[in-house]
């Protein structure tokens, strides 16, 4: 890889990292799992940057993330992970409170993987219901009812109490 292709690629990690660290600890509800899983999707990415002249890149990486979490909970049986450590977590933005913040953690934990990806990709990452359907090869139909689904069972979840969430609603 040349110089310009290396300083590129380092400006994206320098930007997107975060964004794309909070996807991957939504994901997997673990920020070891998570450290582990954007460096495995960087790593494959800095391998094709140059070649594939990649043009979404953070659109990439997420693709690559959601695919290989999905493989890495068929491999494995999930951990139960005791969460008194709550302050040793990444927190989710926008989620000021610690115990919240695991609540929200433990619900997405119960959404089948393709739901859960969903709604951290079309509600945390805010991504268009479009872009939620490239990343993850489907249609924009099926990003809909996967979303109406973990919406649903969202707010069923014991893990979220009292915590109120709204489907967004355009006409």
């Amino acid at each position: 890889m040349d110089e310009a292709s290396y300083q590129s690629f380092e400006g994206f990690v320098v930007s997107s990292g975060d964004r794309l660290l909070r996807t991957a600890i939504l994901l997997t509800g673990n920020r070891h799992a998570a450290e582990d899983l954007l460096q495995g999707a960087l790593e494959r990415t800095y391998r094709r940057w140059e070649a594939e002249k990649i043009i979404l890149p953070e659109a990439y990486v997420r693709r690559v993330m959601v695919n290989a979490a999905s493989r890495w909970r068929r491999a494995r049986q999930i951990r139960e992970e005791s969460l008194d450590a709550a302050a040793e977590r990444v927190g989710v933005e926008g989620v000021p409170d610690l115990a919240l913040r695991d609540q929200v953690l433990r619900a997405l934990q119960e959404l089948p993987k393709r739901q859960r990806a969903v709604v951290v990709l079309r509600y945390f990452d805010d991504l268009p219901e479009a872009a939620v359907a490239e990343i993850l090869g489907c249609s924009v139909g099926s990003v809909k009812s996967h979303a109406s689904r973990a919406l649903a069972r969202l707010r069923l979840s014991q893990h979220l109490g009292d915590v109120r969430i709204q489907s967004e609603r355009r006409r």
